[in-house]
């Protein structure tokens, strides 16, 4: 594999790595083959609560209490630059001159605004852009779908501006090409401009990296899909 090029054969060596690592963990990640072909894809769901008032948005994957905007981001981000997994804000420097988040308040709910929604996150290959693409949708416990407003309403005040200006690109809704059913996906035809400095540092330490989840590391924080440290602990042989 060159720096950037994800080979599909590669692509699938890093989702065999990234399955036995989640069945070490129970969490949840499994391959589902496509009928009728050789072509699948990763898949997990995942409930994740989602707190709405009148001017912004909290959201957590499972439940939990009420917590501060400044504090899930800050501990993040030193978890994960120990643990060697990648932050989107890292990527986009979101941050002033001390290494905070601007957002220093902490966001207020109000009674009744939480609801919990049923998540289901596809990992496929692109053949067009040699990367991992990571399509989603969500729904209600009713069983009603998210619009794409609501969609981009769910990501975190001080991810949603930076995502829609980024070299994340954008959150679309697209035809899932191996279900023919529509899903939401983070675009990524800008995925090289992001993975290209962090494969490049650990090709200078010397470090092997498994490419899905590191990207996956990158882009699952942005639509609520957070990866447990504990994918970065090597295991003893």
């Amino acid at each position: 594999m060159s720096l950037c090029v994800l080979e599909e054969e590669t692509f699938h060596r890093c989702c065999q790595l990234l399955l036995e690592r989640s069945d070490q963990l129970r969490d949840g990640w499994s391959w589902e083959p496509v009928q009728g072909s050789q072509e699948g894809y990763l898949k997990k769901t995942a409930l994740r609560s989602v707190v709405i008032n009148s001017s912004s948005l909290w959201d957590r994957v499972g439940t939990g209490s009420h917590t501060s905007c400044r504090s899930w981001p800050d501990r993040q981000q030193q978890e994960k630059k120990q643990s060697g997994l990648v932050d989107a804000d890292i990527i986009k420097g979101d941050t002033d001159d001390d290494g905070d988040y601007e957002d220093d308040g902490v966001c207020t709910v109000s009674e009744g605004s939480s609801q919990v929604l049923q998540c289901e996150y596809h990992i496929l290959y692109s053949c067009s852009y040699c990367t991992p693409v990571l399509y989603f949708r969500a729904f209600t416990l009713e069983g009603r779908s998210l619009s794409l407003e609501e969609v981009w309403s769910s990501v975190h005040p001080n991810l949603r501006l930076p995502l829609q200006n980024s070299p994340l690109s954008t959150i679309t809704q697209q035809e899932h090409p191996l279900l023919g059913q529509p899903f939401f996906m983070l675009h990524p035809c800008r995925t090289e401009d992001f993975m290209r400095p962090v494969l490049k540092a650990a090709e200078d330490q010397n470090r092997t990296v498994n490419y899905v989840l590191l990207w996956l590391s990158v882009v699952g924080p942005l639509v609520g899909l957070d990866i447990p440290l504990k994918y970065s602990i090597p295991q003893p042989q």
